[in-house]
């Protein structure tokens, strides 16, 4: 007993925790360090007190909710360390960690606030990610699928970066980006034999035409006025749209 009221039990306890833990993963995941601890509380259905009971500050309550996640990235390269073709498991790796955090502002900022050394998700867990990346970096690198002037700081670098871009081109604000292509942009430049891969289609490219009736691609035209569809099966599907709506 105290102050007249009855302890909580080790079991609500646990059970309000779990509850505040769910929300906190939900509210982070989607709005990132930004996110009120009101607002954690509400989502829980807890008051702001249950929340500092358990965590003492919205940054003691956010590396709780993110720790796991690196630690898994951590341990997936990890089991990738001896696993044969270095060059290509390489690459996928570093496509499903930008994949996968771009969906998650939480693990955007965590991993962007540690690579610029202001943040350590906790003791040891940003060391041990970059430390199992580099494994996959140097092995790459020997195979000579990766070029050799390129080092864990560097790889850091662009990988907060493409998070930031992939994200920003996969957000609400964003209707025609298309996610993935600063990912094959990031990759390309990090091969050590120049290459070019076919980049996702990203409708933001100003220089292309498209079919008016399908959207296909058209070929720019070199002389003469600019072509409006692809071939001629759109030409006369438009000009029978534009009959019917003459007969209105």
């Amino acid at each position: 007993m105290t102050n007249g009221g009855v302890t909580p039990s080790r079991a609500d306890a646990r059970r309000n925790r779990a509850l505040v833990l769910q929300a906190a993963r939900s509210a982070f995941e989607e709005q990132g360090l930004g996110v009120p601890l009101g607002e954690i509380a509400r989502r829980a259905g807890v008051g702001a007190g249950t929340v500092y009971r358990h965590f003492p500050s919205k940054e003691a309550l956010f590396r709780a909710t993110i720790v796991d996640r690196i630690e898994l990235f951590t341990d997936t390269a990890r089991d990738l360390a001896h696993v044969e073709d270095p060059g290509g498991v390489f690459f996928r790796f570093l496509s499903s960690v930008v994949r996968l955090a771009s969906r998650n502002k939480a693990l955007c900022d965590a991993l962007e606030a540690a690579g610029t050394g202001r943040f350590e998700p906790s003791p040891g867990v940003g060391q041990d990610f970059d430390d199992a990346l580099e494994v996959l970096l140097t092995r790459a690198q020997e195979e000579g699928a990766v070029r050799k002037d390129v080092g864990i700081a560097d790889l850091r670098a662009l990988l907060v970066g493409c998070l930031s871009m992939e994200q920003a081109r996969s957000g609400a604000g964003s209707q025609d980006g298309v996610q993935g292509r600063m990912t094959a942009l990031m990759c390309d430049a990090l091969r050590a034999t120049p290459s070019v891969t076919k980049l996702p289609s990203d409708a933001r490219n100003r220089n292309e035409t498209r079919c008016e009736v399908c959207g296909a691609a058209i070929a720019t035209a070199r002389t003469g006025r600019p072509a409006r569809y692809c071939g001629g099966a759109c030409r006369q599907k438009a000009h029978r749209s534009r009959g019917r709506a003459r007969q209105v």
